[in-house]
This record gives C-alpha cells, sequence and structure tokens, in this order.
C-alpha cells in the first residue's frame, strides 16, 4: 500500500536521526499532523511560530544536531522569519518545514498563501519549493545536509498541500550529490606551514576564537593548541566555552563590552589567530584601527570570511577542527621548544593588563540588586554546571562577562542579529534537550515579555526552565546609549508598566519567586533551583542605573574602552 507525502515525511525525518519536531498545525500542513498522530516522532506544541524556531534554534546550540520546525502556510510561515533570520547570522543548522497552498493555487493571492521562499531567500543557507511529490525525499535529504555540512545555516522546504496528500513510495536517498556545493574541509598544507613558522616567530600571540570552534566541535583541539604553545586566547560572544572560562590563558571576551585585558591584547599583539571568527563589528571596533601591529593568521570554513571585515595575511580554508589538528602536528613536528621563553614579556604584561582592570562592581548589601551579583550567584549556586541562554541587552553582556564556561554549548545566545526574545524559548528547546541538566534564561524584563507566551508551552510540557529576570524596568541597553550618547534624553525605554512576574508565571501554572534586596538573591535562586516539574520566573529588582563596563563607543578602537 502507498503511503501519502505527508508519511513518507515524517518517515524521512526518522531516517535524518530527527527526534523532535517544534510546530503549530493549521490547515496546509493538516495531513502532516494527521500523520504525526501515530508516528514516534515528539511533537513540541508552541504558542507562536517564531518561538517555534528559537526553540529549535536551543535545541541545536545544545546538541550539534539540526533543529526542526513544522509550521502552516500564509502567517505561519512569516512568523518564522526572525527566528531563521538569527539562526542565519550565528550559522546554526536549522530545517524549517512550512506549509503552502496547493501547487495549482500558488500565485492566485489563495487564502493564507505567502511566497515564503522569496521571503526568505537572503536569511537562508539555501531554500526549497517542492514542486513534485516525486521530488520530496531528495529535497528533505539536500536540506538536512546542506544545513549541516561546511559554514551550517537554516535551510526552508516550502510545502504544498497537495503535495503532502499525494501517494509516494519511500524511496529516501543515501547520499547527496550537489556538484555546486563541495564545502573544504582540510587547510592547505602550505598555508598551515607558513601559519606555523609565522606564529612561532612571533612574540605577542593572541588566539581570537569564535563560534565556528563550538560549531565544528574544536573545543578540545582549541585548548591544546593555547595551551602547547602558552598562547593568551579570547573569544567573541558567541565563542564562550570553546575555550574554559576558568583556565590561566582565557583573557574574557573580546569586544565591544569585551574585558580590558583581550582588547589590549589584540591591540598589541604581533600575531593574531582568528580561528572560526568573523571579524564581525561588535569585535573590531574601528576596523581601520583593529590589531595595528598584527600579522593576521585566519582560519574558517567558509572562504568568503576571509578578509570579508579585515585583511588578513595567512588565510587557511577549512574545518577548524581539521585545521587545529594539522596545526598541532605541525608544531610537533617543528618543533618549539624555545617559544614560551620567547613570549614572558609577553604574559607580565597580559596579567598586567588583568589585574589593573579585572572585570568589576560596586556592590552595596545594604543598597539595590546589583545584576553582575545575581550572575555571580547563579554561577557560584550552579557550580557552573548549567546550560545559560541569554535575552539581547545589557542581561546578555552581564551573562558574559560574569559567568564562567568552561564547556562547549553551554552558553546559548543570539549573537550576529541581536534577537530580544530569543532567550527563552531556546532555554526550552535546550531543555528539552537535556531534561536532566539545569537550563537558566537571563534576562531582561523587556525581552522576555516578546515571547512569555511561551511559558505556556514550559508548563505543559513540565520543564523546569529558570529565568532569572534582571528588572530594571527600562530597556537597559538602549538607556545606557542614551545616558552616554544623547545627553540622557531617555525618550522612551521606561516600562515600568509591566506584569507582576510572580503572579503571571503562577497565572501559567509556574512558580514565581522575588527578590528586592541583595541579601534575598541567594535564597531565592536556591528555592528556584530546588523546584522540578516547571517552569521558575525569578523577579530580581535590579538598579535600573547599571550600566554595562567596559565599553567601545561605536566607531571607536578597541582601546579607547570607557571604564568604571
Amino acid at each position: 500500500m502507498k503511503k501519502n507525502g505527508a508519511q513518507v515525511f515524517l518517515e524521512c525525518l526518522l531516517k535524518e536521526g530527527v527526534d523532535t519536531i517544534f510546530g503549530f498545525p493549521g490547515g496546509a500542513v493538516l495531513p502532516v499532523y494527521d500523520a504525526l498522530f501515530d508516528s514516534p516522532l515528539r511533537h513540541i506544541l508552541v504558542r507562536h511560530e517564531q518561538g517555534a524556531v528559537h526553540m529549535a534554534d536551543g535545541y541545536a546550540r545544545a546538541t550539534g544536531r539540526p533543529g526542526v520546525v513544522l509550521v502552516t502556510s500564509g502567517p505561519g510561515a512569516t512568523n518564522t522569519v526572525t527566528g531563521i533570520a538569527t539562526a542565519y547570522m550565528d550559522s546554526i543548522p536549522l530545517v524549517v518545514f512550512t506549509g503552502q497552498v496547493p501547487t495549482a493555487l500558488i500565485g492566485n493571492d489563495a487564502f493564507q498563501e505567502a511566497d515564503i521562499v522569496g521571503i526568505t531567500r537572503p536569511c537562508t543557507k539555501h531554500n526549497y519549493l517542492v514542486k513534485d511529490i516525486k521530488d520530496l525525499q531528495r529535497i528533505i535529504k539536500e536540506a538536512f545536509y546542506i544545513a549541516m555540512t561546511g559554514r551550517p545555516g537554516p535551510v526552508l522546504v516550502d510545502l504544498p498541500k497537495d503535495v503532502l496528500t499525494a501517494p509516494c513510495e519511500l524511496k529516501y536517498p543515501d547520499k547527496v550529490e550537489l556538484d555546486s556545493y563541495q564545502p573544504n574541509y582540510k587547510g592547505h598544507p602550505g598555508q598551515i606551514k607558513k601559519a606555523i613558522d609565522f606564529i612561532l616567530s612571533s612574540k605577542r600571540p593572541v588566539v581570537y576564537a569564535g563560534g565556528g570552534v563550538i560549531l565544528a566541535n574544536a573545543a578540545d583541539e582549541l585548548k591544546a593548541f593555547s595551551t602547547r604553545l602558552g598562547i593568551p586566547t579570547t573569544t567573541t560572544l558567541m565563542g564562550l566555552g570553546g575555550f574554559p572560562g576558568t583556565h590561566p590563558l582565557f583573557m574574557g571576551m573580546l569586544g565591544m563590552h569585551g574585558t580590558y585585558c583581550a582588547n589590549m591584547a589584540v591591540m598589541n599583539t604581533d600575531c593574531l589567530i582568528a580561528i572560526g571568527a568573523r571579524f564581525d563589528d561588535r569585535v573590531t571596533g574601528k576596523i581601520d584601527e583593529f590589531a595595528p601591529y598584527a600579522g593576521i593568521v585566519h582560519v574558517d570554513i567558509d572562504p568568503t570570511s576571509i578578509s570579508k571585515n579585515v585583511r588578513v595575511d595567512i588565510p587557511i580554508v577549512g574545518d577548524v577542527k581539521n585545521v587545529l589538528k594539522d596545526l598541532l602536528k605541525a608544531i610537533s613536528a617543528q618543533g618549539a621548544k624555545d617559544f614560551k621563553g620567547n613570549t614572558k614579556e609577553w604574559h607580565s604584561q597580559i596579567d598586567s593588563w588583568n589585574s589593573t582592570h579585572a572585570l568589576s562592581y560596586k556592590n552595596d548589601p545594604k543598597g539595590k540588586i546589583k545584576p553582575q551579583y545575581v550572575v555571580e550567584k547563579l554561577y557560584e549556586l550552579t557550580k557552573g554546571d548549567a546550560i545559560i541562554t541569554t535575552e539581547v541587552g545589557q542581561n546578555q553582556m552581564w551573562a558574559a562577562q560574569f559567568f564562567k564556561y568552561d564547556r562547549p554549548r553551554t552558553f546559548i545566545s543570539s549573537g550576529g542579529l541581536g534577537t530580544m526574545g530569543f532567550g527563552f524559548p531556546a532555554a526550552i528547546g535546550a531543555q528539552i534537550a537535556f531534561p536532566d541538566k539545569t537550563v537558566i534564561d537571563i534576562a531582561g524584563d523587556g525581552s522576555l515579555q516578546m515571547n512569555i507566551q511561551e511559558l505556556a508551552t514550559a508548563v505543559q510540557y513540565k520543564l523546569p526552565v529558570k529565568v532569572a529576570i534582571l528588572n530594571n524596568m527600562v530597556l537597559g541597553m538602549v538607556r545606557q546609549w542614551q545616558e552616554f550618547f544623547y545627553n540622557k534624553r531617555y525618550s522612551h525605554t521606561c516600562i515600568s508598566v509591566a506584569p507582576d512576574f510572580v503572579k503571571l508565571a503562577e497565572a501559567y501554572g509556574a512558580a514565581g519567586l522575588r527578590a528586592k534586596t541583595p541579601g534575598e538573591v541567594e535564597g531565592v535562586i536556591k528555592e528556584a533551583l530546588s523546584i522540578k516539574g516547571k517552569p521558575v520566573l525569578m523577579d530580581f529588582r535590579v538598579d535600573p542605573a547599571e550600566d554595562v563596563y567596559p565599553m567601545v563607543p561605536a566607531g571607536q578602537p578597541l582601546n579607547k574602552m570607557l571604564l568604571v
């Protein structure tokens, strides 16, 4: 007996190793939802399609496997765009399946029709409209392959309703053959030798690692490389956890809100080794004054990232994990006995910068709660054994600065797009992937409200996600810019009209806790960590005047930091 397209579609997902779909039903995908009734696939019913994509994104970042989304046509599809763009900017592997009106109605302005292929073309790695049932299985195979290989990213597959109801036999392809898409995984041996020669001749080397280290599962190789040569190491926001945050060689995060030590090191290095990073503007500051004394080695799997923003001297195109292995072999073959000795003065300078301007804040036990104190307490009470997601803004930067990440895939945040409302659904996705781990969303009161409806999803699936709301009743990062650069004209950044988060949590069937003084912070966190089987909102009433430091003003070089 032949199956229909919807049934075969689900069989294809199982063959790809998919265990979870995040979705929301509608008319165009009803054939799939009917088939799901008898499928072993786990489906997470969200409350908004944007939340579904962020959940799949959080799942993908936490596991390294592709996140899968299923939504209906029209508004169901268009509601996914922000989540897709978020994943695209951070190179996260997703496969998003959208319903579409029957093929005969495409272009007729049919009910709930939208050209989602056209809409998402700029923010997907690739996308497809399946016009014939004969192409369905090939396209699904290609979608997962493209999402996960090379530089990862989101792929969208648009499924007309008549394709889902058409008769079909299961003949899933064993492999993908795409002549126009051949990612290069091995670095050129000549370039690797050049890089090693240059690195070993340097006196002030720095490793600058990005999210590509985590995407390539290359954290062990990065640690081995940095420690073998004793090279001080910094990461981008997306690279946090790619190198142990408690390691003596780690200088902290680089960039606009990076540490004084990391920023000064990059501004004075003579050899910058960029690994899986793309020289984002939030990292470089003023580009023509970035790393002015450095020769730059750049390792990345995406050739279009090489010299895109900053000119580099020794490009190596290849998979970060493979290239680091080859670099380590070259070091062993060439020998580097005297290298650490040659960089002693550099290490002394790094130590001096670190001790002179370490990350700090002024805490007053009898005053208002400092948001940094909350993050430090979360780290202390979890012993760092947690998956941290963040919203976007001040909360994100404090989470990056004051929580130490020793393992990859434990810091999950929207880097490139800076999507408010990302952290909470991403935390749900991570918790679904790892039901026994502690998952905490460090949130702002502004960002959290953008996808607060997903609290119902967390309650429905009994997910013990913890949300630490750094509640300052303002749009904190925008207010900070207004304070520094707009003469304290606080235009439309006060959000004091807001729900009582404790009552809101209880209304959803979650737990709500509040701390108004520094002395109450530890007790609230301990109680939240003890609660099982349902989400917890922790409402920390923090100082609304607190700012994120250091801060490099836009358009300035990294050594022009505003300090506490």
